[in-house]
């Protein structure tokens, strides 16, 4: 302890000064560990009614696994504030919440829906759930605190949409059938979908792209009809990748996938040029597209005849739509109670297939109630928010348009699959982000918070400067 003018003031422990040595300035993060506990808190509750529920009478069961991922929370929390990192204290919290109510479902299950041996272990639903939770929180928390800069990202993008194009085109060779489709790749006992990291990739590229032609890209010079377009030696490598990642998914029958595509690039291009004529002619492809797939794959008639009418077979292609819409009217405003709801997923009537991964919004809509159903609703809602203001607090043209990408992501992946139970759109297949299980879907998407997080950082490295041709072009558009 040292004096200053009669005033003691205590010296850095040897913790800090070594951080500091490294560069390194812890900084408390007071918003983010506030709703970190308030989410614990609200999962806590959760927890006591489900194992009261089961047990018939006031109980918390074992809490194992909710106290494991709270703990994992509460440690990436603490590793942000060592590393003192600047960025948005509301992503994780609203992560963590809906990979928790994730976690009080799949308990909720019955563990035999998904297993995994692991040497002499074998995970039931919830075990297993909770692991690929704890692997996709770490890899957020790994791209968050690493993550210094975006030039790996922008100056490989090509690199990366190859990549991306390449494990799709595997799953051709090595993929596993499923329904007739090939979409997961299995490499020894850990199978995923490649579609859920193309994805990521393809927004890497589409924003690296954008960045660098917008303005030519904004300017247009040739006209097709009533509409203009920009030279298309500029549009035509970006139509070319995203349409040969659409078509490798359009032929393994992913067509949740396929929309969920379409819908990132034409956000994405709207953003970047501002162009109405963009979005119209998109819209008019995609119902082009869209006629054309009908009449081409059965299984697309198939999905959009059971959205058009459910009960055209109740007991056939229709049952799950209906069971799912029944779910929504058990679960009224407040909901039957978690463990109150949900039949046995046994096989007896009045059960709800594929209840944990393309139903899980349906399942938390009849337990939770429609309150319950609009939180979730709010969740995405604040991930939407959070992912757009760091969007418009980018330090350029690059970070704005991935962030706004990686954003709409997450956003519209769940708006399908919501709209999808809901029977307000045809069913995609696509998974909930954070809430259905998957260890692919949650990597995917950890990855994508983990990515904005770093983006969120007030203290990252600025971009790098523009090159002389950029610099003329970027003139060349504001004169």
């Amino acid at each position: 302890m040292s004096v200053i003018v009669g005033v003691p003031v205590e010296r850095p422990g040897a913790i800090t000064s070594t951080l500091r040595r490294w560069g390194i300035r812890p900084r408390l993060r007071n918003l983010e560990l506030l709703l970190l506990l308030l989410a614990a808190a609200a999962l806590t509750v959760g927890w006591i009614s489900l194992a009261s529920q089961q047990a018939g009478r006031v109980t918390t069961g074992d809490p194992s696994v909710l106290m494991v991922y709270v703990g994992v929370l509460l440690v990436i929390h603490a590793a942000f504030v060592i590393t003192g990192r600047r960025t948005d204290q509301v992503l994780l919290p609203v992560t963590g919440l809906l990979g928790g109510l994730s976690l009080l479902l799949m308990a909720r299950l019955p563990q035999g829906l998904a297993t995994q041996d692991l040497g002499s272990i074998t995970l039931g639903l919830a075990p297993l759930q909770l692991f690929w939770l704890g692997l996709a929180l770490a890899v957020l928390a790994v791209l968050a605190i690493v993550v210094r800069n975006d030039d790996w990202l922008r100056a490989y993008k090509y690199t990366w949409a190859a990549v991306g194009i390449g494990l799709l085109l595997l799953v051709f060779v090595l993929g596993d059938p499923t329904n007739g489709a090939r979409l997961s790749l299995r490499i020894g006992p850990i199978a995923g979908q490649p579609s859920e990291l193309l994805k990521v990739i393809l927004v890497v590229f589409l924003a690296g792209y954008l960045a660098e032609n917008r303005t030519l890209l904004a300017r247009a010079s040739t006209r097709l009809g009533p509409i203009s377009v920009p030279p298309l030696p500029y549009l035509l490598p970006m139509l070319g990748m995203w349409g040969i990642a659409l078509a490798v998914v359009i032929v393994q029958r992913d067509l949740g996938a396929a929309l969920l595509f379409f819908s990132v690039f034409l956000t994405l291009v709207y953003v970047a040029t501002r162009r109405r004529a963009y979005v119209i002619l998109g819209l008019a492809l995609f119902l082009a597209g869209a006629t054309a797939l009908y009449f081409l794959f059965g299984h697309v008639r198939t999905r959009v005849d059971i959205w058009l009418d459910p009960y055209v077979d109740p007991l056939g292609s229709g049952y799950q739509v209906i069971h799912a819409l029944y779910s929504f009217g058990r679960g009224g405003i407040l909901g039957t109670g978690l463990g109150a709801g949900l039949p046995a997923v046994s096989g007896t009537p009045g059960d709800l297939p594929a209840i944990h991964t393309d139903f899980v919004f349906a399942a938390l809509a009849e337990e939770l109630g429609m309150l319950g159903a609009l939180a979730i609703l709010a969740l995405y809602g604040v991930i939407a928010e959070r992912g757009l203001r760091i969007a418009v607090q980018a330090a350029d043209d690059f970070r704005a348009l991935l962030a706004v990408g990686l954003t709409m992501v997450i956003v519209i992946q769940a708006a399908l699959i919501m709209g999808g139970n809901l029977k307000l759109v045809p069913l995609t297949g696509i998974t909930l982000p954070f809430v259905s299980y998957g260890g692919s879907s949650l990597l995917a998407n950890a990855i994508i918070v983990g990515l904005l997080l770093a983006l969120s950082d007030r203290g990252v490295e600025p971009p790098p400067p523009p090159s002389p041709r950029r610099r003329f072009l970027s003139r060349g558009g504001s004169r």
